[in-house]
């Protein structure tokens, strides 16, 4: 392999301890025999934080400023975070994907491992990973534990209802959510009195049709004894502090996010894209799109563009490639709130391609298409305008036309005006 960099480390990252390898090269003092001399040194440190701080020391010790290490789990995030200003902030640190530098099989040891990484990385073969810079870390790990927490919060909501479906009370049959003001004022009662009358859903619901008082009267007529008073209180108590808890997360992100309004407010011009994606958004792409070479390479990276798999001369599987996972599931969230929009060009393109291809492959098709939108907007800090698809239309259906009339013509045949036919 030809060699590229002269002074680089490659790390083999593991929980309790992490293997760094540094190859020099060095001019021959008898070039005709060979004109390098490679020198390896390997160490191995642990990943408290006082072993990371030597792992820094040797390598600003050693001049080494090309590091390329394998991101395993979580394991790699201290050792990046420890060498991140490095060298004031000028070292190149290369996470990359364990997949594209696996070594050759039956050579598989720690030391091996490393070595083998820093052999990638010295020939210039290695690609490192998207890691977005501190404030975005930051964002991105409270938005991804709010989309846990919104998810716990509904499990206790479903247990919650299973509770009150168990003891014989339907209150989701005429209520549209049962945890709504009214909801939590029968939920009250429950817990208070065990069972509900006529009168309770009259004082303590709000904008109920007379229509449904007769389908009350038959979904209250459970009872809870004491054991399910106090099980019920206490699941409503577990889903108060969720509601807290949520609320302090949520004041969070906001602190965080607002020294990117800008671009969330751009983000928020395109149909099916509300603050709270918009911000989710932000915290997994960051606002620097020079970190992507293309919108292709972008949407590659988000796991949305289609795989390229040919071998002798046959196309097998095209699914979509695997990406992040985080923007993946919010960019389609998005999608499908886009399709509702009927009037948009989004929409119009979803309808058009699920004619076609069927509803998964559009939804995941305009996913696509918003993500491009997205790295355009945030690259030329541009907001959204429809204007422009139907002008690009436009022109695409100019040129296809042109193109059928040279052809008209090469056939002999002359296209007339409707007009002057």
């Amino acid at each position: 392999m030809q060699t590229i960099l002269h002074n680089c480390c490659g790390m083999d990252v593991h929980k309790d301890s992490v293997v760094a390898c540094i190859i020099k090269t060095r001019r021959n003092p008898v070039p005709h025999i060979n004109p390098e001399v490679v020198d390896t040194e390997i160490r191995v440190f642990e990943t408290f934080p006082e072993s990371l701080a030597k792992l820094r020391s040797w390598l600003e010790s050693e001049q080494c400023m090309h590091v390329a290490m394998e991101s395993t789990g979580i394991y790699w995030c201290p050792v990046y975070e420890s060498l991140e200003d490095a060298f004031d902030g000028k070292i190149e640190i290369l996470v990359t994907n364990p997949r594209h530098m696996k070594n050759v099989p039956g050579k598989k040891t720690d030391i091996k491992d490393a070595e083998w990484i820093a052999q990638l990385l010295r020939a210039g073969l290695l690609s490192g990973s998207f890691i977005p810079p501190q404030d975005i870390r930051e964002l991105r790990q409270l938005t991804r534990y709010r989309k846990n927490v919104v998810q716990d919060v509904n499990t206790q909501k479903n247990r919650i209802e299973k509770t009150l479906q168990q003891a014989g009370f339907k209150l989701s049959t005429f209520l549209s959510d049962v945890f709504g003001v009214s909801g939590r004022n029968l939920l009250g009662v429950l817990v208070n009195c065990g069972k509900l009358s006529p009168s309770d859903i009259e004082d303590k619901t709000k904008r109920i049709s007379k229509e449904k008082k007769s389908e009350i009267k038959r979904a209250i007529t459970g009872q809870l004894n004491e054991h399910q008073r106090q099980f019920l209180s206490l699941q409503i108590k577990h889903l108060d502090e969720l509601l807290a808890h949520l609320s302090v997360i949520e004041a969070s992100i906001d602190k965080i996010s607002a020294k990117f309004d800008e671009d969330i407010q751009r983000l928020g011009t395109i149909p099916g894209i509300a603050e709270t994606s918009a911000t989710a958004i932000i915290a997994e792409i960051g606002v620097d799109m020079s970190k992507f070479r293309t919108a292709e390479h972008f949407c590659s990276w988000a796991g949305l563009a289609p795989g390229d798999n040919m071998s002798a001369g046959k196309k097998k599987s095209t699914r979509i490639t695997f990406g992040n996972p985080y923007i993946k599931g919010v960019i389609c969230e998005c999608a499908w709130a886009a399709v509702r929009v009927r009037t948009s060009y989004l929409s119009k393109y979803y309808w058009k391609l699920k004619q076609r291809r069927g509803t998964k492959k559009a939804i995941i098709a305009l996913a696509r298409k918003i993500l491009v939108i997205i790295y355009n907007l945030i690259k030329n800090s541009d907001a959204y305008n429809e204007e422009k698809f139907e002008l690009a239309r436009i022109k695409q259906e100019s040129i296809r036309l042109n193109r059928i009339s040279a052809e008209v013509r090469k056939l002999g045949f002359e296209l007339v005006p409707i007009e002057a036919a």
